[in-house]
């Protein structure tokens, strides 16, 4: 197990590296999930209207998986012990969907009902609406790794996401996974040709 940390414009004094790696340590030796890395993020936000400006930004890499978390308070040291308190819960969640789900006989069945689109889609026309305030802001490259639905349900809950894309293991071909507004998941396939 290794824990990481830096400051983000910021520098990191030796007790609070020191007191972020006891708290973050702590949380992960409690799961005993080896190997384990944690990378730790500490940064300050300048905006002088947010009430919580200290930011603890947790990423930890088990087996095939990523697990984020981020915490905002008031002070540094809250936001670790907050976000320590997260890494234990986001660990429990991923031993119990992960690790012990494979140690299980018997496999929960999750049930991911696929999109089909229905009429048109103009995308000129789709374009062409865009105001000033819908442009593109932020451009993130990933690497789609293959997996299977069951596998990308998982991820979509450590990472906390909204939706996730992903390589089919089985077809090639890409998927995204989404959380529905009115609970469950949906999938968009794309259609082979």
């Amino acid at each position: 197990m290794s824990i990481t940390v830096t400051g983000r414009k910021m520098p990191v004094t030796e007790s609070l590296r020191e007191y972020a790696e006891e708290k973050i340590g702590n949380s992960m030796k409690v799961m005993d999930i080896s190997p384990l890395d944690a990378e730790v993020v500490l940064f300050v936000e300048k905006n002088p209207a947010n009430p919580r400006p200290a930011v603890c930004e947790v990423t930890l890499r088990p087996k095939g998986h990523i697990i984020r978390v981020e915490e905002h308070e008031e002070d540094m040291y809250a936001a670790i012990d907050v976000a320590a308190a997260k890494v234990l819960r986001q660990l429990r969640k991923y031993k119990t969907r992960v690790i012990d789900r494979k140690v299980r006989a018997e496999e929960e069945s999750i049930r991911v009902a696929p999109i089909v689109p229905t009429g048109e889609f103009d995308a000129d026309s789709l374009m062409a609406e865009l105001t000033e305030d819908e442009e593109i802001v932020r451009v993130k490259e990933i690497e789609f790794a293959p997996m299977t639905q069951d596998e990308a349900l998982v991820q979509i809950d450590l990472l906390g996401h909204d939706f996730f894309a992903y390589t089919d293991r089985d077809s090639g071909l890409v998927n995204v996974l989404y959380r529905r507004d009115d609970g469950g998941y949906g999938l968009l396939k794309q259609t082979e040709e």
